[in-house]
């Protein structure tokens, strides 16, 4: 059946501008991308008051991160350089962390410790953090209020993400729609010009991207772009590679896409176009899965948990994606542009759509479980809350789709009943259409009869005009009814047209809310961090001290304060322990008495009680205190005030 596309008119352009408002809030809203990786812990702790200058400040992290020799810059009082530049790699096992070693003879002073680095999953984290020696001071440091990733190189590098997703979408959603549901849409020439834009985005975005990264993940400056140096670097780096796979890829697709439109579009043999559907199938899947892949080997799915399930799935993820929102964006081009756009094509979409939904349901819920982890995580969390609007998003998609294959439905199976009202409806059309063609003929016959004697009057020389407006309002009329005619002849059709164009428009939502979703930080890993600096403590590194930080209220008269735990080297054997006690404003506070014991539960060991000898005032010392196994050990220390107010709090940590 032949369909005559109706003009998109206002209320498509409604529609679109509905959908740009949604994308431009939700993109708006969005905070500048963080990352896989989160900062776990330092030492010195952020507002620590140490003693004596520290050889080095170290930092720990949740996961994997690529440093730099500019990543970690210690600032003194005045703004000079008090580091001396050398990154020291102090991982061991499932423990990341970093330091930099400190110049010898540092003054008294406040110090500003600025990192900037790129998580496994190719987002920069920055941060900053003050501590001091001796006593706080005036510092002329101004800490960074631009985290890194922000501004306008990380709005251009967002927008870049976004359209290398809809670009994706639409090249490989769109050549799956003509081989498996439409294979006469290759010669259509708006289906020709979707795929190829869609090519083209994906192009562009992926060049952008490459040149936008050296600013993204450095100075934030986007004349860096063009930085040369810096553009080497980038294609040495994990990001870099998958970017430069991707355009390699690309100009694969760019071969698979002219043959598509070219010698299959021309192909009329059976048996040989069946041949060339085999081979572009065989051929695009790989493609494809390629292209998606260079997403999921430098993002997400590359780091964490289970990254060699995780991959699969992603790639996996992107191309169910893809076959339903970019055969989605195709169908609306055909439905709306196209001649005409046979039954048979809408139902076998339907029947991919569905398939890719089954996909999209399985793959996501082990995303989920794998980003997320725990339900207080769903909720607690930007990325649990980004999944909840995507979810609610999906489920909004569903049930619009659930409507379009009604209308599908209606296309290809009419019941008895509808068919008999078809066929009444019919006989009164054709009996209406009887009465209109003889009123048409009749306007007809008097626009001939008018157009005669208005060429006979112009040979005359005497033209009359409002004979002729009377003609024009005729013709005019004769049209529009024949187009309502031809619009009101298929409603199916026509309720098809505006489901799917509302499908499309949540889609450009849910692939907005889905491109910021995979630059923020997932649940699991923020929850991990905030645990590792408030319950657990830092993860010791071997040789290294463990510093944390114990706040207490004893309930009475100045009874409130602050322990500050050192144990050097914090290692199974002899260590010295440190404690120093301060009152809220970071002053030190004289206490009766304090006591620490250690337990290590696992091996059931201990309490080990720990006495130590007052210094002076706020500080407590205790040397050769003895951890005999390695593991997570529970600290307690208990604080009293006065005769009858004292506290004890308690924290884990590593030691090994």
């Amino acid at each position: 059946m032949t369909t005559t596309p109706p003009r998109l008119g206002t209320a498509l352009a409604r529609l679109l501008i509905l959908a740009a408002a949604l994308l431009g809030t939700l993109l708006a809203g969005a905070a500048p991308a963080s990352a896989h990786a989160a900062l776990t812990g330092s030492d010195p702790k952020d507002g620590a008051v140490v003693t004596t200058a520290p050889k080095e400040v170290n930092l720990t992290f949740s996961e994997q991160v690529a440093m730099s020799a500019d990543s970690i810059r210690v600032l003194d009082p005045a703004g000079r350089r008090a580091d001396t530049g050398e990154i020291r790699d102090l991982c061991s096992g499932s423990v990341v962390r970093y330091g930099v070693g400190l110049r010898a003879g540092l003054p008294d002073g406040t110090y500003t410790v600025a990192w900037q680095t790129v998580s496994a999953d190719s987002h920069p984290i920055s941060g900053a953090f003050t501590f001091s020696i001796g006593a706080p001071s005036t510092t002329s440091v101004a800490l960074p209020d631009r985290t890194a990733g922000g501004g306008l190189v990380g709005a251009l590098y967002g927008i870049s993400r976004y359209l290398s997703y809809a670009g994706f979408a639409v090249l490989v959603g769109g050549g799956a729609f003509v081989l498996a549901c439409w294979p006469r849409g290759a010669s259509v020439r708006p289906v020709q010009q979707t795929v190829v834009r869609g090519w083209l985005t994906l192009t562009g975005a992926t060049l952008a991207m490459l040149l936008l990264r050296n600013p993204y993940t450095g100075s934030g400056e986007l004349s860096d772009a063009f930085d040369l140096a810096g553009l080497k670097a980038v294609l040495e780096t994990k990001t870099g590679a998958a970017l430069t796979s991707r355009l390699l890829l690309l100009g694969a697709a760019a071969l698979f896409v002219a043959v598509l439109f070219g010698a299959y579009a021309r192909r009329t043999d059976p048996k040989e176009k069946k041949d060339l559907t085999f081979g572009l199938a065989i051929g695009g899947s790989v493609v494809a899965a390629g292209i998606a892949g260079t997403w999921a080997l430098a993002e997400h799915a590359s780091t964490g948990l289970q990254p060699g399930i995780a991959m699969p799935v992603d790639i996996l993820h992107l191309l169910a994606v893809a076959a339903w929102l970019g055969g989605l964006t195709v169908l609306l081009v055909s439905l709306y542009r196209a001649p005409s756009v046979e039954r048979s094509a809408v139902e076998r979409f339907s029947k991919v759509a569905f398939g890719a939904v089954a996909v999209l349901a399985a793959t996501g819920l082990y995303q989920s479980w794998r980003q997320v982890g725990s339900w207080s995580a769903l909720t607690g969390t930007r990325y649990g809350q980004l999944l909840l609007v995507k979810i609610g998003l999906m489920c909004v998609l569903l049930g619009i789709a659930w409507i379009s294959r009604r209308w599908i439905q209606r296309l290809a199976d009419p019941t008895p009943s509808e068919a008999a009202e078809t066929t009444v409806a019919t006989v009164a059309t054709d009996k209406a259409e009887e009465g209109e063609e003889a009123q048409e003929t009749d306007e007809a016959d008097e626009a001939d009869e008018a157009d005669e004697s208005d060429g006979a009057a112009s040979e005359a020389g005497a033209v009359d005009p409002q004979r002729a407006a009377q003609l024009a309002r005729q013709r005019a009329a004769v049209a529009t009814a024949r187009r309502k005619r031809e619009r009101d002849a298929d409603p199916e059709r026509a309720g098809l047209r505006r489901s799917v164009l509302t499908e499309a428009a949540v889609a450009v939502v849910l692939l907005a809310v889905t491109t910021v979703l995979t630059s923020t930080e997932p649940g699991r890993t923020e929850e991990e961090a905030a645990q590792g600096t408030t319950a657990s403590g830092p993860a010791a590194v071997p040789d290294r001290p463990v510093d944390i930080r114990l706040p207490f209220d004893t309930g009475g008269v100045d009874g409130k304060g602050v322990v500050r735990l050192s144990l050097d080297p914090g290692r199974t054997g002899a260590n010295a322990l440190h404690l120093f006690v301060e009152r809220p404003n970071g002053k030190p506070l004289d206490v009766p008495e304090i006591k620490v014991a250690f337990t290590l539960e696992a091996k059931n060991v201990g309490p080990l009680p720990v006495a130590p000898d007052r210094i002076q005032t706020g500080h407590w010392t205790a040397s050769g205190v003895q951890i005999p196994m390695s593991g997570e050990w529970r600290i307690q220390v208990t604080v009293r005030t006065s005769e009858i107010d004292q506290t004890t709090i308690d924290k884990n940590v590593k030691i090994g």
